[in-house]
Formats: structure tokens, C-alpha cells, sequence
């Protein structure tokens, strides 16, 4: 019987079983499957998982039952080092796999993506060695051309004679039309020994393959020169020639709109994509910002695959809605203008923190607020900061996660809320809606260390930086609102640190400061009550000597307040112990100077 032909120029690929309980080996073959994709050998010898879980298809359990009974796959000895390692079969012959997912299904049981299954030795998966398969009809690249060794070849070569390139000035001549990554990676290794860190090396893998296999002729193509956004439609495909200091040996022609954009005008998302640093990046996500600047969509016929253009509609803005009379009702607040400041704050600032003592309404406000400017509960999303809280909590990290198939647990990269929220969005259709993160007790942990570099982000809203886990360039996307809270009965403005206070605006909530001053009055008065409690508070508050410590009217705007007996209990269990707190160590006798029946004789 005649052996399988191998892929050409593939290497041996391998899969390692849970609990590190043996591992497969296997090969590409050059003939295809019946799903299109490369059929895949699992050698002689390879180690199988004996149990099948729940997810793993009808059609894979039929193939892994006839290979045991024609004894393809009998019991592997039992590893005296591993004891408690799970049963295991072995692979007494060279088997012949549909695709290599089939391949990975039956070693591990369960169904799992071959592609990204099965790895070389030196950890670079599968997929590197395939062609490319389906993309976007439609797609968007920046390509930068404006420092290369030091000559703008934007201004001196692509405008005027209209096409986009890459050096690639060690890159030998390419048969194929098509290469993978793999070929790209090792004609790189070889042609850049000594000429590129092995980071410079990833990087133009990546870029050379986006170059070459990714840009299709009908995308649009940016790029910056001199200040000036300049934008595209790829003409035809990729051609090497040779080309003066091998600056330009790499090129696609390119059809370029007559006119130009200032780089400072253009809209804040676009900014962000620009900023990313890469010599080619994937600008699709902004595909319909550029469309918008060029005020002209492609449209093209399925039927012909010619392109038309047709006029496209106006762009809805990100805007915040305008304060209402309705609105400072539902949040008593009396001064129209002071609502209308705050939310010009945001417009500006993106981010604002509200602060003050202790039962100011600050985080009622918050949420109100967040509500009405996002047009409802969906665009907000709460979290409360502690001591512990750290940045893989608040954006990304690492967490231990169970597999729902294989009940394995493992450290998976997972989204925390502000990644959750940040990429609700940046959805398309979603970035002219308002998005809020509300961060309650803001200044209860480090937020140098739960912000990490999304620090920088917060202040530079227009750059994107590399994110330390995943590696994404990421922005923060401009429909993306802050609002933190902060107690400053628990740590004064005063010790907050130059960094914080210049990311954020700061809104102060005090008791004797409008509009909190007046807000238990104006309850009271909505809600048919008396008007002594809000005179008691005033009379507190006025003996307290350290605005950072005054009451907050929000005590005293509970239903529980108001039935026999209500005001006294949250006097004694409520504020007095933090008078106590406040007054520690001093020795005051804290009811006879804040008790109720002292306060009551001094009103009038």
C-alpha cells in the first residue's frame, strides 16, 4: 500500500493531552478532504484520549469505534509516573484523518479547531501553514510609507506615480501567488538573520502576509503624509520589482481620491486606528468613518463584480442629550444650569468624578445621569473598586476557567467589565450611542495598578495602545464615558494623586453646597413631610467642624425614617457612629454635641 504524499514544506505538528498525559503527532497530506481542507495523518504511536465527551459529534464517535475494533487504536500501558492519569489509547498504525480538526477531535474527544489544535515544536500553529481562507468582501488598510530609512516615499513615489509598498528589500522571489505564513516566516528568518530583532522579524511576517494575501484589489487603502490623511482604492495585485536602496521592492497599485484630510480633523476612531504602530493595519473597523470622509460609499454588483459609487446617507453623531426640566425634577435639582455644566464636562472630558462625605447621592446621581445620557440601563455598567481590585480584574487577565466539554480547568485569558463595555461600543452601530462606566469608590485602590496602560488612554483618547495580555492594540472608543465616585470621608481631594486629577473632572457633592445643600428640603416638601429633618441636618452639619465629614441628606430619604420612632433609630445606629469615628481618640462626649435632643434646642 502506497504511503500518503505530505503537504510539501509542513512540519511535524503535535498535540499535547490534559494532565500531561502523553501527547499525538501527525502530518499535513497534500490531498484534500471532503470539507475542502487538507486531509492529516496521525502517526504510529500517537497517544488518544480513551473517553469521549458529551461534545464530541455522532460522526467522530463511529470513527473512533471503528478503529477500535479493527485495533488501530488499542489500551496504552499505564505510565507509572502519571498514576492518576486518565486511561489512554494508542495508535497502532498510521491513520488517515479527513481534516485536522477530525484529527483533533479524535485525539482529545471532544470537537476543538485543528488549526489552532495542533502546533509545530517551536509552538506556531497549524493555520500559519494553510492558504487564506474566507475574508471580508470589503476590507480597509493603513499602509505607511512616509518614513522609509528616512525618504517619504508618500510624497516623493505613491502619489505621483499611484501604488503603496514595502521594502521587503530580503525577501527572495516568490513563486507562489498565495504564500502562507509559515514560507513568509521562513524566508524572513533567512533573509533578515542579523538585519532584525526576532520581534522586528514577527512583525514583518505579519505585515508581509497582510501585504501579500489579505489586501484584495477593491479595498481602500490610507495613509499619512506630511500631516495629511490620504485615501484609495487598490488597483491590482501584489508584484515584486526592484526599485532604487530596495525601498519600494513590494507594490500594489493604487487608484487615489484627489483630495486630502488633516490628520488633527479627522474623526477620533480613525485617529485611534492610525496611531496603532504598524507599517500595514487592518482599518476595517473604520471602513464607514473613511467612507464618511470621502462622502461615497462602493456598492458592488454580485452579478458583475463591477464597483459603482453611490451617495451615502449622513452618519449619526455621538452626542449627549440635552438637559430637560423633566430630568432636574426627577433628580430635584433646582439650578438647570448646574445639570448643563456637568454634562458639558463630559462632552469634554469623558471623565468625572463625583466626590464628597458620605450620603451625597453621589453614585444615585451617577447611574440617573449615565440612564438618561445612554438612553437606558443597557449602555451602563457598574463596578465598585477595593483594596484587592487589580487590573486583570478591571480589563483583562488570565483566570482559571472550565472547560464545559472536558471539565479540565485552565487559565484563559477573560474580559473584565471595562474591556466588556469598551467593545459593546465599539460595535458598528452602537458608536454614536453613549456608553457609561460607572466606577463606585473610585479612590478605594490603586488606580495606578488597576489602570496599567489604560491609564495613558484616559487622558490620550485619540492614541490606542498594546494591551500586556492579549497583545490587541487597543483605544478606548470615544462613546465610552467615566463617572467614579469618592467618598472623601475616606480619603480627602487633597491626597489625590496630580495623575488622577488630570484625567478626570472633578464635581464636588457637599451638604453645603448647592445642589445637595437644599435637597433634603425639596424632598420632603415633593413627598408631603414635615420640614424638621432637613433643619436637623442643617443644624448637624453646621457644628461639624470638617466639610469632608458632613452628612449627607441621602440618611435621611428612606421610608423607614418616617414610621414611628424611624429618626432616632438611623440618628443612633447610623450617624452618631460616625460622628464616633470621626471624633476618635478625642475624648467628646459625641450625643450631647450631635444627639437629636441637643440639636433640637438649638433650632429655632
Amino acid at each position: 500500500m502506497s504511503q500518503p504524499e505530505l503537504l510539501p514544506n509542513t512540519p511535524e505538528f503535535h498535540v499535547k493531552l490534559p494532565k500531561d498525559s502523553g501527547e499525538a503527532r501527525g502530518h499535513l497530506l497534500a490531498e484534500f478532504g471532503g470539507n475542502g481542507t487538507h486531509k492529516f495523518l496521525l502517526r504510529e504511536g500517537s497517544l488518544v484520549a480513551a473517553e469521549a465527551w458529551p461534545g464530541l459529534g455522532d460522526h467522530a464517535r463511529r470513527i473512533r469505534a471503528k478503529l477500535r475494533a479493527s485495533g488501530a487504536l488499542v489500551d496504552a500501558p499505564a505510565d507509572p509516573g502519571l498514576p492518576q492519569a486518565p486511561r489512554r489509547w494508542v495508535a497502532t498504525r498510521d491513520i488517515e484523518c479527513n481534516s485536522s480538526s477530525a484529527a483533533a477531535a479524535l485525539v482529545y474527544g471532544y470537537d476543538a479547531s485543528g488549526p489552532e489544535s495542533w502546533r509545530t515544536a517551536e509552538g506556531h500553529p497549524l493555520a500559519d501553514y494553510l492558504s487564506t481562507g474566507w475574508r471580508a468582501p470589503r476590507k480597509a488598510w493603513l499602509v505607511r510609507g512616509s518614513n522609509v530609512s528616512g525618504h517619504n516615499l508618500v510624497r516623493q513615489l505613491w502619489l505621483k506615480e499611484g501604488f503603496v509598498s514595502l521594502a521587503a528589500a530580503h525577501l527572495p522571489p516568490l513563486e507562489e501567488t498565495d504564500p502562507t505564513k509559515s514560507t513568509l516566516r521562513r524566508f524572513v528568518e533567512e533573509g533578515y538573520e542579523g538585519a532584525a530583532s526576532y520581534n522586528q522579524k514577527r512583525g514583518l511576517v505579519d505585515e508581509l502576509h497582510a501585504f501579500l494575501t489579505q489586501i484584495r484589489v477593491g479595498d481602500t487603502v490610507a495613509t499619512i503624509g506630511d500631516g495629511w490623511l490620504h485615501i484609495g482604492r487598490i488597483t491590482g495585485e501584489a508584484v515584486q520589482t526592484s526599485s532604487p536602496g530596495g525601498l519600494s521592492n513590494l507594490r500594489r497599485t493604487v487608484d487615489w481620491l484627489p483630495r486630502s484630510h488633516a490628520y488633527e480633523e479627522l474623526p477620533e476612531e480613525v485617529q485611534q486606528k492610525l496611531s496603532v504602530q504598524h507599517d500595514v493595519v487592518d482599518l476595517t473597523g473604520v471602513l464607514e468613518a473613511l467612507e464618511e470622509l470621502t462622502g461615497q460609499k462602493e456598492h458592488t454588483n454580485p452579478a458583475s463584480g463591477e464597483h459603482s459609487v453611490v451617495e451615502r446617507p449622513a452618519q449619526r453623531e455621538l452626542s449627549l442629550p440635552r438637559i430637560t426640566e423633566a430630568l432636574a425634577a426627577d433628580l430635584l435639582v433646582h439650578d438647570l444650569a448646574w445639570l448643563e455644566e456637568l454634562r458639558e464636562l463630559l462632552v469634554d472630558e469623558r471623565q468625572v468624578v463625583f466626590y464628597g462625605p458620605p450620603g451625597t447621592g453621589k453614585t444615585y446621581l451617577a447611574l440617573k445621569l449615565a440612564e438618561y445620557f445612554g438612553g437606558g440601563p443597557e449602555q451602563v455598567k457598574i463596578v465598585q473598586f477595593h483594596p484587592s481590585y487589580a487590573y486583570e480584574d478591571f480589563f483583562e487577565g488570565f483566570r482559571p476557567v472550565e472547560d464545559p466539554e472536558t471539565r479540565e480547568v485552565a487559565f484563559r485569558l477573560t474580559a473584565g467589565p471595562l474591556r466588556e463595555l469598551a467593545d459593546l461600543a465599539s460595535r458598528e452601530g452602537n458608536r454614536h450611542i453613549p456608553h457609561f462606566l460607572i466606577i463606585d469608590e473610585i479612590n478605594r485602590a490603586n488606580l495606578a495598578k488597576v489602570f496599567g496602560e489604560l491609564y495613558f488612554l484616559l487622558e490620550y483618547r485619540t492614541r490606542s495602545v498594546r494591551l500586556t495580555y492579549s497583545g490587541d492594540d487597543f483605544a478606548l472608543p470615544p462613546n465610552l464615558f467615566v463617572i467614579g465616585t469618592m467618598n472623601t470621608a475616606d480619603r480627602s481631594i487633597a491626597l489625590v494623586d496630580a495623575a488622577m486629577r488630570r484625567r478626570f473632572a472633578f464635581v464636588e457633592l457637599s451638604p453645603r453646597t448647592e445642589p445637595t445643600a437644599g435637597l433634603l428640603a425639596r424632598w420632603l416638601r415633593r413627598e408631603g413631610r414635615e420640614p424638621e429633618p432637613a433643619r436637623l441636618l442643617d443644624a448637624l452639619n453646621a457644628r461639624i467642624d470638617d466639610a469632608d465629614f458632613a452628612i449627607g441628606p441621602s440618611y435621611l430619604m428612606k421610608p423607614g425614617v418616617y414610621r414611628d420612632g424611624g429618626l432616632e433609630r438611623v440618628w443612633r445606629t447610623k450617624i452618631l457612629p460616625l460622628m464616633e469615628e470621626h471624633h476618635y481618640g478625642e475624648g467628646l462626649d459625641v450625643t450631647a454635641r450631635y444627639g437629636l435632643d441637643s440639636l433640637r434646642e438649638q433650632l429655632p
